[in-house]
């Protein structure tokens, strides 16, 4: 069994790219998905009890948008790696 070297909490309004996103990741063996959120204020939730090292989060969420949520998951996980996902070509 291969050792797990990132964990990763999913961010993302859409549950089609939520699923998208874990199937794509779950080929890799050296990452696990510890986690899903629809928005920022419930990636905040998770965060503490799950403790990523990698927050994959969209930018364009209702509610708290990604660049929101990016700046909140630093304050609080600063060890934790932010990757922001747009599907705009201007994001």
């Amino acid at each position: 069994m291969p050792t797990v070297l990132l964990t990763v909490l999913l961010v993302d309004d859409r549950a089609a790219v939520r699923r998208g996103l874990r199937m794509r990741l779950a080929l890799e063996p050296d990452l696990a998905i510890v986690g899903e959120a629809c928005d920022g204020a419930a990636a905040l939730a998770l965060v503490p009890m799950v403790r990523p090292d990698v927050v994959l989060v969209d930018v364009a969420m209702p509610g708290m948008d990604g660049i929101a949520a990016t700046a909140a998951l630093r304050a609080r996980a600063p060890r934790t790696a932010v990757v922001v996902l747009s599907i705009h070509d201007d994001a």
